[in-house]
């Protein structure tokens, strides 16, 4: 296909000149001047009165909460945690191929094109659930690296003392959903990364040890086994809140990160998500070893972790992506507005606004970036060479009128209403705004009817999350108001 009449998206000079693309089996061919020369077979798509940008890249979400919008108010991390049982564990494969794609058409209607899915089952996702999902981002046209999380300590034994706080009388209600053998999860992830049915261009394999507190130094150092050997990324929640921070150097001795490198985890290959409580001595860890970190600033705020510090993760060399995190905690799977996050959580760490994050720096981390950490090499940038993920944003948008500075439009105007067309692989998935395999009308049914279905199930899980709120709650508090050499929080402690 030739795609002619339509701006092209310049970071360099923050401008969007006209450009036409030229596009052969999924890949692109050439990007050149207007009446650039194409085969007489080659199909004409006309993007007059639109911008093209390279699909959004997601550094980290979590797929199977796609169901669970909206559904907690005024919920920390340590909350959310509690709570998670009650939210997913009662999942059948079926419903998390469709809690899955839900998310997958919102990302492609809100141009984002790819992204990485940390998805969990208790104790760990099977075999066939994975294929599911994997399934799920294939049927809606996406592509993805999907990754089981994999964690052998429970949430109340993963952070020091907590479990000493249960009550009796609750302590058997927060062991049923505890640890499993390290040796099941690591075995079920050997036979998928050998058996994976699904194109691993598309749809690939990652590991996710969970998060380091909740995995024991056998299953990480495994984890790290496994992902050289099949070659794929390893993710991994470090240092997402205060709790995690303090917690790891009771147990380490050390930070989550300087516990990870002597374990021979960080590499190329390895993304941290969120990064909130990291400080320069593990930022130059994850920087020496090529690391990546996926920030989630809106996550972060929403949940009261704190506010990452991004332009120090830049400065000394980490590569820097972008991510929503889950519909539980940003409610939504829009990219757009994590730019936008990223850029204003940016803004209030200081008043030198040399050091805020600039509106190119921050699309870079939603594209390339993102590439980085997924491990594809080929998706980011609209260039020769490179897969055709395109995003078509209509410039008739009020986002749009008048069109200054199209770089920081996209990050502090486009509000994911703009996107008109989007093109994965060299083929539409969205075209005048709909998807074009997915019935919303059709999806809205099937997913109220599996809401309606999971509030029934998920009752008594729901109330012991209830019951224990205050308990974990008040507890992880404490340990958030304990002493640690640096600080994430926006306003200090006690106010």
């Amino acid at each position: 296909m030739i795609i002619r009449g339509g701006r092209l998206l310049d970071l360099e000079t923050r401008a969007a000149p006209f450009q036409d693309i030229l596009v052969a089996d999924g890949r692109i061919i050439q990007v050149g001047n207007p009446g650039l020369d194409a085969p007489a077979t080659a199909e004409a798509i006309d993007a007059a009165g639109l911008l093209r940008h390279p699909g959004l890249v997601k550094a980290h979400t979590h797929g199977m909460f796609n169901l669970c919008k909206g559904m907690s108010d005024r919920s920390s991390l340590e909350l959310l945690l509690v709570n998670a049982p009650a939210m997913i564990a009662q999942h059948s494969a079926e419903m998390k191929h469709l809690s899955t794609y839900l998310g997958a058409v919102e990302m492609l209607m809100k141009g984002c094109t790819a992204c990485c899915d940390l998805t969990f089952g208790f104790p760990f996702a099977t075999i066939d659930e994975m294929v599911a999902i994997g399934q799920a981002y294939i049927d809606a046209g996406m592509r993805a690296v999907v990754a089981p999380s994999l964690a052998d300590r429970s949430f109340y034994k993963a952070i020091p003392g907590l479990l000493d706080h249960i009550p009796s009388s609750l302590k058997a209600a927060t062991a049923q959903h505890g640890s499993s053998s390290p040796h099941d999860g690591i075995r079920m992830m050997g036979q998928l990364l050998r058996d994976w049915p699904h194109e691993r261009d598309r749809v690939s394999l990652g590991i996710a040890p969970v998060i380091p507190l909740h995995c024991s130094d056998g299953l990480m150092t495994d984890c790290a086994d496994l992902a050289r050997e099949y070659a794929v990324v390893l993710h991994s929640h470090v240092a997402e809140s205060k709790v995690q921070a303090v917690s790891s150097l009771t147990a380490y001795g050390n930070t989550m990160t300087a516990h990870l490198d002597s374990l021979g985890l960080l590499g190329p290959n390895f993304t941290v998500a969120h990064g909130v409580w990291l400080d320069d001595d593990d930022m130059r860890r994850l920087a020496d070893n090529g690391s990546s970190v996926a920030h989630c600033a809106g996550s972060n705020m929403r949940l009261g972790c704190g506010i990452a510090d991004a332009r120090r993760m830049i400065e000394l060399g980490v590569n820097l992506a972008i991510g929503t995190d889950s519909a539980n905690c940003s409610d939504n799977q829009n990219m757009y507005e994590a730019m936008r996050y990223a850029s204003m959580a940016s803004n209030v760490r200081g008043p030198d606004y040399r050091r805020w994050l600039s509106s190119p720096e921050i699309i870079r981390a939603a594209t390339q970036g993102g590439a980085y950490a997924l491990g594809f090499g080929d998706i980011g940038k609209i260039a020769p060479g490179y897969r055709a993920d395109i995003v078509f944003i209509d410039l008739n948008s009020t986002n749009w009128m008048p069109l200054n500075d199209p770089a920081n439009q996209l990050v502090l105007a486009e509000d994911g209403t703009g996107p008109k067309h989007v093109i994965v692989n060299g083929a539409f998935v969205v075209k005048d705004r709909r998807h074009r395999s997915c019935n919303l009308e059709d999806l809205s049914v099937r997913v109220e009817a599996a809401r309606e279905r999971l509030m029934e199930l998920t009752l008594p899980a729901r109330n012991v999350g209830a019951a224990l709120e205050k308990i974990v709650g008040d507890f992880c508090i404490g340990l958030a108001r304990r002493h640690y050499h640096i600080e994430r929080y926006a306003a200090p402690l006690g106010q």
